[in-house]
């Protein structure tokens, strides 16, 4: 197969499994086509009448006041009471959502803005014979909207009115119950009116603002926010007491007061701090038990201590669960997407009323999987849809018991903790120094060393110690430290010093000897960084600004690639040196050195695996020294994948992650410090610094590819090391969430991205180690003149 091919194919193949994340976790989960369903007995109630205060928290409400008593003054004589738990994010929009329709807004909603009705829904207020709501424009029009018919009517104030610098919000809320009161007093002369009202599965929803206004304007702390606890309190009281009379108290009408959300001491909601998740739930009327008392209770907080409360049952639901309630309560169809529970303990009916409204339940929510089930088996092949068989299971286990049960054990093992680790390191940094020490004692663990030069096997136990430090330095907050830049140049050059006599020693006949001159090149460019690094903070320390001649060395640096000749360690020499001058001068403190610890492990590990094909019994073991890079390689000649080719992927991917984590990374802009590119330029210019800072992630890339693109020549394995990078792709597809906050959102969709687009990028720097190791650059030689 053409290479250029392969890797178009496998970028193809990976930028759809991209895009899948978002045709599969962010379009709308909701289907449509099933069944309304609904119990067959009468309801306790005629009508309910729901208060929604938005953004009051539970303890607002709950707890006791300055004087000593309870806020809800419908708590300890009317009704049940509990805690309605709400899910991220705690928006208005979704709170109502999961309140009136039962299910929790998708966030494919989100990419059309949150509009009215962006996606169709069923709810409560559509199922009803009648629903008047009062309230804001923000809310109301979107169930009236989403519903079928003409039945749901709304009275809303002016989108004006919400304004957070009003001396008191509360005035939203007062404009509700005002209204309210209007509307009864009204429908006596309206017979159409009255005649509607007095109609069964009616529901009153009231839309209370003012509270969570308040709580942005002044903090749920604020005198502001308590006092209009007070009102609607009062407010509440006041409607109910007008609802019973209007009806003559004939004991059909159901009350629930909750909140779509709470909100945090300084203000904000959106996020999953209890404060915003923990909002009260108090039903009372037609259908509901009354305040049941205990002697004990058992919940994993303090709640009920702190708020006197612990003599009255605590009931608690999820936030979707209030739907189903209402719409039993009223005898209406439960919504058909809804996903909540009938919270049983609530009500105050038959046990037979209760047996068939949970069975209705459960066979609403089989709906939803029918239908999917049905869509989904119409636009898949049928040979792609069949349904799971436990004889797949039987099989793994008799092949997994097939092999020697240590091994077997052992391996996956083994696997799976690898797997993990890398995926850890992108939570957590320090990661990746477990997995360094791990790598530190593989020549024991295998008995390698016995195989191995003992000096490799030394060097290499102490590489990966020494690179197991740098996922432990800080990232951001850290002080330049130049001279430690300057040490990691010198240092290079001691190295190279070092290595080029070894070269000059060796007994190569295919080697030039003038191509030695690009490594004194090279070394020289190595010292000129190291210099121009120190006199150019130097330089700026003391307000001299940069030097031009500093400038235009710190250029000049970027062009001496692909001079050297293409032997193995030659070439790959000779890539370090030129990456670590331009490394230095992107420097500004102990990631200096970074590249070069990094590449002397690889250099290690190259020599390490020639040993490692030989302990294994492959008989593929080419002579390094002579090796060159060009050499054709006959594609047909790649030998079978061996067990040991799995761990030669599993390092290459985990030195990749090492290389993008191990000093930070550019998906954290806080760790970009300017001043690692003022050997460049110091006039401020985001593209250009943002194309140096990318240069700078990229180099230990470039040094990780060209030294396993070295392993994968000489020890003929052909391009599987993806496949580590694809199951660890693989968990974090199934850790993406279309739930939560937006930052975990957000941070599991980045995850995914990056994990993703790493393979993409491993792909192209395949390509690129392949560049920099098989092509050079000739430079002018002098013509040699013969005397006749």
């Amino acid at each position: 197969m053409d290479i250029p091919v392969f890797i178009l194919a496998g970028l193809l193949v990976h930028c759809v499994f991209l895009v899948s994340i978002f045709d599969i976790y962010f379009s709308s989960p909701l289907v449509h086509g099933m069944t309304p369903q609904q119990t067959s007995l009468p309801p306790p109630a005629k009508r309910l009448v729901l208060f929604v205060a938005d953004g009051l928290r539970a303890d607002s409400l709950y707890e006791l006041d300055s004087n000593g008593t309870a806020r809800a003054s419908v708590l300890e004589n009317n009704g049940s009471w509990g805690i309605s738990h709400t899910r991220v994010p705690t928006e208005s929009r979704p709170g109502h959502v999961a309140l009136i329709a039962g299910f929790y807004e998708d966030v494919s909603a989100v990419a059309k803005g949150w509009k009215e009705n962006p996606v169709e829904f069923d709810s409560v207020f559509n199922e009803s014979k009648y629903t008047w709501s009062w309230g804001s424009p923000d809310i109301l029009p979107m169930f009236a909207k989403g519903a079928t018919g003409d039945h749901v009517y709304t009275f809303c104030y002016a989108a004006e009115s919400e304004d957070f610098g009003a001396e008191d919000a509360a005035k939203l809320d007062m404009w509700v119950f005002d209204h309210v009161k209007s509307f009864f007093n009204s429908s006596r002369n309206n017979q159409t009116l009255f005649s509607a009202l007095n109609e069964e599965k009616v529901v009153l929803f009231l839309h209370l603002l003012g509270i969570d206004t308040n709580g942005h304007a002044h903090r749920p702390n604020s005198r502001e926010y308590q006092e209009n606890i007070k009102q609607v309190d009062e407010g509440v009281k006041e409607i109910a007491s007008l609802i019973d009379n209007f009806y003559g108290n004939d004991g059909k009408t159901a009350f629930i007061l909750t909140s779509d959300h709470g909100m945090t001491d300084w203000g904000s909601h959106g996020a999953g701090h209890p404060s915003e998740t923990l909002t009260p739930l108090i039903v009372w009327g037609a259908g509901v038990n009354y305040p049941q008392k205990v002697t004990t209770q058992f919940f994993e907080d303090n709640f009920l201590k702190e708020w006197k409360l612990e003599n009255l049952k605590r009931l608690d639901v999820n936030q979707a669960d209030i739907a189903p309630l209402m719409a039993s309560l009223i005898g209406v169809p439960f919504p058909l997407n809804s996903v909540g529970t009938l919270p049983l303990e609530y009500l105050n009916t038959s046990a037979l009323f209760k047996a068939e409204s949970m069975f209705t339940n459960a066979v609403q929510i089989l709906e939803q999987f029918k239908v999917k089930m049905s869509q989904k088996k119409e636009t898949t092949l049928s040979i792609l849809f069949t349904p799971f068989k436990i004889p797949v299971i039987q099989d793994l286990a008799t092949n997994v018991l097939s092999l020697h049960i240590g091994q077997s054990a052992g391996f996956l093992l083994v696997c799976i903790l690898g797997i993990e680790i890398l995926v850890f390191s992108f939570f957590y940094r320090s990661a990746l120094t477990v997995g360094l020490l791990v790598f530190a004692g593989w020549p024991v663990i295998t008995q390698l060393w016995i195989q191995a030069k003992v000096l490799y096997s030394l060097i290499w136990t102490l590489l990966c110690v020494l690179l197991a430090i740098f996922p432990l330095m800080p990232v951001v907050g850290r002080e330049p430290n130049i001279p430690l830049v300057i040490a990691a140049g010198l240092l290079t050059i001691l190295i190279s010093f070092f290595s080029l006599a070894s070269l000059c020693k060796s007994e190569n006949k295919y080697r030039d000897n003038e191509d030695l001159k690009v490594y004194f090149y090279q070394i020289f460019s190595v010292a000129l960084s190291t210099y121009v690094v120190g006199s150019t903070h130097n330089s700026l320390k003391i307000k001299q600004g940069l030097p031009v001649m500093n400038q235009i060395i710190s250029w000049m640096t970027l062009a001496l690639l692909l001079l050297s000749p293409t032997f193995l360690f030659e070439r790959l020499f000779s890539i370090l040196l030129s990456l670590m001058s331009t490394y230095l001068l992107l420097s500004t403190g102990y990631e200096a050195l970074f590249p070069l610890a990094l590449f002397g492990l690889m250099f290690v590990w190259i020599n390490m695996e020639q040993e490692a094909l030989q302990h294994y019994g492959l008989s593929l073991k080419p002579k390094l020294a002579v090796f060159n890079f060009t050499c054709t390689m006959d594609i047909t000649q790649f030998r079978q994948l061996h067990l040991d080719d799995v761990r030669r992927s599993f390092f290459f991917v985990f030195f990749i992650v090492t290389a993008f984590f191990g000093t930070g990374n550019i998906a954290s802009i806080n760790s970009f410090d300017p001043a690692s590119v003022y050997c460049f330029l110091t006039v401020f210019s985001p593209f250009m610094m943002g194309g140096l800072l990318l240069l700078k992630v990229a180099i230990p890339f470039v040094l990780v590819s060209c030294a396993f693109e070295a392993v994968q020549v000489t020890t003929q394995l052909s391009s599987k090391r993806y496949i580590t990078c694809c199951i660890s792709a693989l968990h974090f597809f199934f850790l993406v969430k279309d739930y939560g906050s937006w930052l975990d959102i957000g941070t599991s969709i980045s995850h995914y991205v990056l994990v993703m687009s790493l393979t993409i990028f491993m792909m192209v720097m395949n390509g690129l180690a392949q560049l920099l190791t098989t092509r050079r650059l000739g430079l002018p030689r002098r013509n040699k003149h013969h005397s006749m």
